[in-house]
């Protein structure tokens, strides 16, 4: 592994810091730039593989951070043909950077369009030029989750899992499945911490002036669903439970924000419910991406982020919510119970069961989390940064970097 030794930092001193390439798809901007940062505290120095998405003035200011922006324009409202070619120019800069980068120790983030392609064909490519590599599983097949699973996928995960020589993922159970499902040795995987959104404008903005903006009125009873719009999130329960609530009391109020995923053909059947259940009039809708800058509001102006997924291991809107003290209820599904303390941080309700969700909403709002909701903000958000600091996540990540280094030179 390549070292820097007389790299000088931003206050002109000699140091040695160890030199990584960072792979991250051209998304994901908080993860990346979460653990890219603290990295570098750690004398790591990161060819930060990006997109137009991921510019940012953050990175640019970094002296450890050399960002190379191979992806481009990922404007999704582009035509067929444009979208064609800046793939294969994309591909094209990666091909070659693969052959020619430094750093020797290759960190994947996340797969990039063609993901048959990378989890075979570049992995093995980049064996062939002697990079160790290191592939972060934020979900140990997804096309489960989604319920699209089939046998070409299930193979092209193995290959991927047993060609990169360590994996992190986010929780014991992933780590657990991994070893079931993909045989991958216990000893190769690292159980690392979900980085809390550290990314996202958190401003003064108080609870009340967010709620004047989206009008929620004082006194309603507010719940956010937040994220993109997918079958396995289980908005359909969480509508159900919403309609049985209403006929108790008219004060319950839900906000859905997200962008609904695929073809929308889901989305699509939400609205039908919406409007034969006649609760649309409680509901504030924006169905479309959120952008950073606009998440703020949305989240101080709830009461409760609502999680009722059918399937998942771990939620990344789940941590959003913790970065504004945001309480959350969520399904007993994947780890999600773990990263919960009762009755603190939020309540944990059975899954595909939108009784016991009802009950479990009826319960947060008469508890004392919900009536002191506005002294116990700080404290989740002291939780979360203490649990899931990016601190944390970058000692774990930098020890392995150590140890595949020290496996080169052996």
């Amino acid at each position: 592994m390549q070292r820097l030794r007389q790299r000088r930092n931003s206050v002109g001193e000699e140091t040695n810091v160890t030199r990584i390439a960072l792979l991250t798809g051209g998304g994901d901007k908080h993860y990346a730039f979460g653990l890219a940062t603290a990295l570098t505290t750690k004398n790591v120095f990161i060819d930060f593989i990006g997109s137009d998405q991921l510019a940012s003035p953050t990175l640019d200011g970094n002296p450890r951070i050399n960002f190379l922006n191979l992806r481009g324009d990922q404007n999704p409202k582009a035509s067929l043909i444009k979208k064609m070619g800046r793939i294969a120019l994309y591909y094209s800069r990666l091909l070659w950077f693969g052959a020619t980068a430094r750093a020797t120790v290759f960190h994947i983030l996340w797969n990039n369009k063609l993901e048959l392609f990378d989890r075979t064909v570049l992995l093995f490519y980049y064996k062939l030029f002697r990079r160790r590599l290191i592939f972060t599983a934020h979900n140990v097949n997804a096309a489960k989750r989604d319920r699209v699973d089939n046998w070409l996928n299930r193979s092209t995960l193995y290959l991927q899992y047993h060609l990169v020589d360590h994996i992190f993922v986010h929780t014991d159970k992933m780590k657990a499945e991994l070893v079931s499902d993909f045989g991958v040795p216990s000893d190769k995987i690292s159980v690392i911490p979900y980085g809390i959104n550290n990314i996202v404008p958190l401003t003064a903005l108080s609870a009340g002036e967010a709620r004047r903006r989206l009008g929620v009125k004082r006194g309603d009873f507010t719940m956010l669903f937040f994220g993109q719009i997918a079958p396995y999130k289980g908005l359909e329960f969480l509508l159900d439970a919403l309609s049985e609530l209403l006929k108790k009391c008219s004060r319950y109020r839900l906000i859905i924000a997200g962008q609904p995923k695929w073809n929308g053909a889901y989305w699509k059947e939400m609205s039908s419910v919406i409007t034969r259940s006649g609760i649309g009039a409680r509901i504030i809708q924006r169905i479309e991406y959120i952008p950073d800058e606009e998440i703020e509001v949305y989240f101080k102006a709830a009461d409760v982020l609502v999680l009722p997924y059918t399937h998942i291991f771990q939620s990344g809107v789940h941590f959003l919510a913790y970065t504004f003290g945001l309480p959350v209820i969520a399904t007993n599904v994947g780890s999600l119970k773990e990263t919960i303390v009762e009755g603190q941080t939020g309540f944990i309700s059975a899954p595909c069961d939108s009784v016991d969700l009802g009950k479990t909403i009826e319960r947060y709002f008469s508890s004392e989390l919900f009536w002191k909701l506005d002294q116990q903000r700080p404290l989740i958000q002291e939780y979360a940064n203490a649990e899931y600091s990016w601190e944390k996540v970058a000692t774990v990540t930098e020890r392995v970097y150590s140890n595949l280094i020290a496996g080169c030179h052996a």
